[in-house]
């Protein structure tokens, strides 16, 4: 008599006879994802493998689709390492997928690429957010290793093209599993403090493994919150991470984003003396000019003020003063002038000069000047005057 099976115990019995196969433990398999399913509830990956002639469905766990650093799509073509095994619910065998790498692609690139093409498409490589980078910066954070080249290119560098800089060097770790961590806090740390004008962002050149810090989504977003512009020297000319397109200014070396930091101070002084030439010319026009307008307002204040006022009455009233002064003086000539031609006039009708020719007066007290010996008595007394003096005498007898 047949043994009557429940359809569980064929699917365990087929499960344990795959399970218990070597050959299907641990096996690689290469083929083509389609309908695939990212379960973001749960984190699984569900998908079919296929190739021109086959399929097989897949699941990859949470534990280990988490480690991924791509997200997986349907046409692309991978290489799977995964054991066979029975979903004993439905009957149904399947890959269960413990690793995953692009075929062809490296799995690094694959991340970059499908990173870089998320963070455009989110605007965050987009010209309108890119800060300006101050022209004479006072403080300047340099985020990278402590120990690494990167630091001493940097360093050297500020040194000889701008030494008045202060220097901020924010250590941390550039590559390893904590590296882009420590990296996003030394940027909100920067930022939080506001210490510096500008954020140089630095390693030295290696592989894609090495650079990935710079690769990490947190990293890229960490940078697009920074307030204070960074500038990404990472790796050498030919490297090229996320973080470059995210950063304010790419440059192709650490020493590079030293100089594109930093100014070069024979050309800050050489700047500073033109301007100072240029304020003190100016500032001499001005000085000039202002003067020429000073003496301008001067003039027509002096024109209207009441003193000038005053001034122009007493220029008036000189002029006149001038004018009576010449004309009396003029007027004095001719009476003087009048006034000798009279006194010679005079001096010709003098009596003195009839007693110069030895005549003399004769006057009398009462009577005054006696001009006629009609008016003289005997017994009057007479007053003789002649050129050198005067006497008296007694009339005894008059004469007519």
């Amino acid at each position: 008599m047949n043994t009557i099976l429940t359809v569980s115990q064929i699917n365990a019995y087929i499960k344990s006879i795959i399970d218990y196969d070597e050959n299907l433990n641990n096996i690689y398999v290469c083929g083509e994802i389609s309908n695939f399913t990212n379960h973001y509830r749960t984190g699984h990956f569900y998908f079919t493998l296929k190739d021109d002639k086959s399929s097989l469905k897949a699941v990859m766990f949470r534990q280990y689709a988490q480690s991924l650093r791509f997200e997986p799509y349907n046409g692309l073509k991978v290489l799977i390492r995964a054991k066979v095994s029975v979903f004993e619910r439905d009957g149904l065998y399947q890959l269960y997928v413990t690793d995953m790498q692009p075929d062809g692609l490296g799995e690094l690139n694959l991340a970059f690429e499908q990173l870089k093409e998320k963070l455009s498409e989110e605007g965050l490589f987009s010209q309108e957010y890119k800060k300006p980078i101050p022209v004479i910066p006072s403080k300047i954070a340099v985020i990278t290793s402590p120990t690494g080249a990167a630091l001493q290119d940097i360093k050297n560098v500020i040194s000889r093209r701008y030494p008045c800089c202060e220097l901020i060097v924010v250590p941390v770790q550039v590559q390893g599993a904590s590296s882009a961590e420590q990296i996003v806090r030394a940027l909100e740390l920067v930022n939080l403090k506001d210490c510096a004008d500008v954020i140089i962002l630095a390693r030295g050149g290696g592989s894609i493994e090495d650079l990935w810090s710079f690769n990490e989504e947190k990293v890229a977003r960490a940078i697009f919150r920074s307030e204070i512009p960074v500038i990404s020297g990472v790796g050498h000319e030919t490297d090229f991470t996320i973080s470059d397109f995210v950063c304010d200014r790419r440059a192709p070396t650490p020493s590079a984003a030293a100089e594109i930091a930093t100014p070069d101070i024979r050309n800050v002084e050489a700047q500073i003396d033109y301007y100072a030439a240029l304020m003190k010319n100016i500032s001499q026009e001005r000085i000039i000019s202002c003067e020429l307008r000073l003496q301008e307002l001067s003039q027509m204040l002096d024109m209207t003020s009441p003193e000038a006022k005053i001034k122009e009455k007493q220029k008036i009233i000189e002029e006149c003063k001038n004018a009576m002064l010449l004309s009396l003086s003029s007027n004095l000539e001719r009476k003087k002038t009048r006034f000798s031609y009279l006194l010679m006039s005079l001096d010709a009708l003098s009596p003195l000069k009839t007693l110069s020719r030895g005549y003399a007066l004769v006057f009398d007290k009462e009577k005054g000047h006696i001009a006629s010996a009609g008016k003289v008595n005997a017994g009057d007394t007479l007053n003789i005057k002649m050129k050198d003096g005067a006497f008296l005498c007694t009339v005894s007898e008059v004469e007519k």
